[in-house]
């Protein structure tokens, strides 16, 4: 009754790669049933053969496949081998033995040889051949580790290594693989090496005089001494800090100078060099002439030996006295061997300080300033004095001015008036005078800017004035003239309300009773007329002046004023004031002059000429 006799797909690609896969359904699409044996029935399964004598045979499973760089890896056989080495040039050995170790690496059949490293040896040592497969005959065989074992030669590139020892592993590996391990040999070493090893015999030293035993006894055995060599007597003479070697193998003495840091002198090694010192000469003949270039030991009944070195003692060396004053450790413990001398008590050479005598000032010449002239003094490249950077900063175009008078016995100098400025970036003092024409005295810099010093003070202390010393009325020294302040700048009373704590209350209410009066005009002025209705009367005064016929002599008008107000105060009587308008007849209206009259009062008795004088410019 069956028509569909086809079969599941069980072979496929997954990933680009074959495989097979189980039936899902089985032929002609009947139902298959799902497999019910186990993970260990199916192996046996597949392991079972199919005869029809014996039943069934078992089949062993495959047995698991390991690479040899992964069975072998780090197990390396080593050997301890040396081999013989030709010395064509020496005299003193013609063969070496040199100790190597040979390595056989499991992994990939290759070997390297390696020499330990000897200090000062002169050889290079180290990886004698490096790491590779080492052929073994012209046939193109290589060395195999059964072809290694103790006791035998192995040639590698024209050079025979006698391998005599292994270590544990390579023994135990050799012999799970069948090979007889031959006994160990004795390491064979280098004879030369083994010569140099053996101690040299020290040369029994004779117990009678023998001219070398003084050299070999004290050979490298000096005695230091630390002098000091006085040469004050001669010109440009000093204290020169030397050091004194006596050499005890051949009794020779050196002297060497201590150079010193700056102390002018080239920095030479040797004073005197190495040599036998004469102490006490023979008596010679007067015909014998003085100066020779050698001298012989028949011409010196003594020559210098230790006993005539001590600490403390002056020695002559060639003319010059030297001071022992210290003496090194060594030094000490051979006297004390020796000659049993303990007192080693160093002597004091230092130098006492001398006394800085103290440095007096000249008095002031009057040139310049003080701080300034003081620097000539200081330096023989004077530097200009320090200022006060910050002070400067902060005081920057800050300066308070003054209108002062001149105090003189000369008359033409009652009407003078000067601008005194103080500077506060640096408490300097100018003195300007206002040029007034035809005055027969010529205007300008009076006393350019400087520090100015108060009367009594002296150079050595000098006191300079301060803005505390400004007050209305006081007067001002200036280098021997006197200044009488009658006025100050509103800035002045703005700074000093500012810096109200800095400066005396007396000098602060001295500027504020001058202003005061100001501030009352002002304060009468701004409340009877507006600034506007001010300025519009100047406007029409300035107008009518320029509409009149006769020119106006305004310059002569403000000496007018300028001449009655001697306190230079800036007010005038009511009643003066009236009679100078009435002898100038200024050409304005009537209205318009007492209108500005009014305007300028202050009080009933005392007018501000010089707000009056802004409609009238010269």
């Amino acid at each position: 009754q069956k028509t569909s006799f086809h079969r599941s797909q069980t072979l496929g690609y997954k990933n680009g790669y074959a495989f097979s896969r189980l039936p899902r359904e089985g032929v002609g699409g009947d139902l298959l049933f799902a497999n019910q044996l186990s993970q260990d029935e199916l192996d046996d399964l597949c392991t079972k053969g199919s005869t029809l004598t014996y039943g069934q045979v078992r089949r062993s499973a495959p047995s698991s496949f390991t690479p040899a760089f992964v069975a072998y890896d780090k197990k390396v056989l080593k050997f301890d081998a040396y081999f013989q080495e030709e010395v064509a040039i020496s005299a003193e050995e013609h063969y070496r033995i040199r100790q190597v170790g040979i390595y056989y690496y499991l992994e990939d059949d290759s070997m390297c040889v390696i020499e330990p490293k000897v200090k000062n040896s002169g050889l290079v040592q180290g990886k004698l051949m490096r790491r590779h497969r080492v052929p073994k005959n012209e046939q193109g065989d290589y060395y195999h580790w059964k072809d290694l074992n103790l006791g035998i030669d192995l040639t590698m590139y024209g050079r025979t290594y006698r391998l005599v020892n292994c270590d544990s592993f390579t023994k135990v590996f050799l012999e799970s693989q069948g090979i007889e391990v031959n006994p160990p040999e004795e390491m064979v070493s280098d004879p030369y090496t083994e010569q140099r090893r053996t101690p040299v015999q020290k040369p029994i030293v004779p117990a009678g005089p023998d001219p070398f035993r003084q050299f070999l006894t004290y050979d490298t055995k000096v005695l230091r001494f630390y002098a000091i060599w006085d040469d004050t007597n001669c010109a440009f003479g000093d204290h020169h800090p030397c050091v004194i070697h006596y050499f005890l193998a051949d009794d020779t003495v050196e002297v060497r100078e201590v150079p010193r840091r700056n102390d002018g002198r080239d920095p030479f090694p040797v004073l005197m060099r190495r040599q036998r010192l004469p102490k006490i000469f023979v008596d010679k003949n007067k015909n014998f002439p003085s100066c020779v270039l050698e001298i012989t030991d028949h011409e010196v009944q003594e020559w210098y030996s230790p006993k005539d070195f001590a600490v403390g003692k002056s020695v002559t060396l060639l003319g010059r006295t030297f001071l022992i004053y210290d003496c090194d450790k060594f030094t000490q413990d051979f006297y004390r061997e020796k000659y049993g001398i303990t007192d080693f008590q160093p002597v004091d050479v230092n130098k006492k300080p001398i006394e800085k005598a103290p440095q007096v000032i000249p008095p002031y010449n009057g040139f310049g300033i003080p701080e300034d002239s003081l620097q000539n003094c200081l330096s023989l490249f004077p530097k200009p004095p320090r200022k006060d950077i910050i002070k400067m900063l902060e005081n920057n175009l800050k300066i308070l001015r003054y209108q002062v008078a001149l105090e003189s016995p000369v008359p033409e100098d009652k009407n003078r008036r000067f601008i005194l400025s103080y500077f506060l970036s640096d408490d300097t003092i100018g003195i300007y005078e206002p040029p007034v024409r035809n005055s027969g005295i010529p205007g300008g810099k009076y006393l350019k800017r400087t520090r100015v010093t108060k009367p009594g003070s002296t150079p050595e202390n000098p006191i300079y004035y301060e803005p505390s010393d400004f007050t209305i009325g006081s007067t001002v020294e200036v280098f021997g003239h006197r200044f009488v302040i009658t006025d100050a700048d509103e800035y002045v009373l703005n700074y000093l309300e500012r810096n109200a704590e800095s400066f005396p209350a007396a000098t602060l209410q001295s500027i504020r009773d001058h202003f005061h009066p100001r501030q009352v005009v002002v304060e009468t002025a701004s409340s009877g007329f507006p600034k506007k209705d001010l300025d519009d009367l100047i406007v029409e005064v300035q107008k009518e002046l320029k509409l009149h016929h006769e020119p106006f002599n305004t310059r002569k008008f403000h000496e007018a004023f300028h001449h009655f107000d001697t306190e230079g105060s800036g007010f005038l009587d009511k009643t003066r004031f009236l009679n100078v308008c009435d002898r100038f007849h200024v050409p304005t209206s009537t209205i318009l002059l007492k209108k500005l009259i009014d305007y300028c009062s202050c009080g009933e008795d005392k007018v501000n000429y010089r707000d009056f004088l802004l409609a009238f410019p010269s």
